[in-house]
């Protein structure tokens, strides 16, 4: 909603929002504060709770040059909202950062650094290489284990954390991908697209201060179901790598990794 430039950040930063205005401010000043040339594309999806109604206001009234907002028409899923910010980001590396307090965007350096060394692709934030959070419920954490497992099983890779919201990438390989989950899902799809295109990627430790129901949280066991089912869809009964390539494709003239096991050891 606000006058943007021709030229590209360093960063984009994609905030998908649904139903956060108890966060959305702070999670905003938390992003602005963190010292990287940057811009914010904020996508809300159709939110009902006052969080649309803040972010109307904020894009009539901000003068940062660097928050652009956009609003879906109705509630489709996180995977479209995001997808949507996608298409809206002009940085160099793209990063999801969700609309929440659970994770702290200090932690953008961690996630951009081996990316701006070479040594990788795509780097996800891990939430659990430290173990367990003492907040975090047995029931979630012990799901995202099994199906972060279980997209190892069928990628190859050797990740910690398959459904952390943080996942930082070069612009070339977003562009190489054709994402279609709208809700939760997308975390095994685009993971599964990522190993299928050969892409290097890299875990690092993120800060995690998890939240429960009452406070916001979205996800449930009928995602985790449908996130078995798209793990299985994507890896098992996807075509060849080639056909998740956009029409540009990939022809950067960089090497396909030769390793999927790039990530840092369970």
């Amino acid at each position: 909603m606000n006058n943007q430039s021709h030229s590209s950040p360093k960063l984009s930063v994609v905030v998908p929002v649904y139903n956060e205005r108890a966060t959305i401010e702070r999670i905003l000043e938390l992003i602005q504060a963190v010292e990287i040339e940057k811009e914010i594309v904020i996508v809300d999806d159709g939110s009902t709770d006052g969080t649309r109604e803040f972010l109307i206001e904020l894009a009539a009234q901000s003068r940062s040059n660097n928050v652009h907002i956009f609003f879906q028409p109705e509630n489709r899923g996180k995977g479209a909202a995001v997808r949507r910010g996608f298409g809206e980001a002009r940085g160099q590396i793209v990063l999801v950062q969700d609309a929440d307090l659970e994770l702290d965007p200090q932690d953008y350096f961690k996630l951009l650094a081996p990316i701006e060394r070479g040594e990788a692709d795509v780097v996800y934030g891990a939430r659990f290489l430290r173990g367990r959070p003492r907040a975090e419920k047995f029931s979630h954490y012990l799901g995202n284990r099994l199906l972060t497992r279980l997209s190892n099983l069928l990628t190859g890779l050797e990740l910690n954390d398959v459904w952390t919201c943080y996942k930082a990438m070069r612009r070339e390989v977003l562009s190489s991908l054709y994402l279609k989950e709208d809700g939760f899902s997308f975390e095994p799809e685009i993971t599964a697209k990522l190993a299928r295109g050969g892409w290097r990627i890299c875990e690092e430790p993120v800060s995690y201060f998890p939240r429960g129901f009452g406070e916001g949280k979205k996800i449930g066991w009928r995602d985790g179901l449908e996130g078995v089912v798209a793990t299985i869809r994507y890896n098992l009964f996807a075509a060849k790598a080639g056909s998740y390539l956009s029409q540009a494709g990939r022809d950067d003239g960089r090497p396909r990794s030769t390793t999927r096991k790039f990530s840092r050891p369970l």
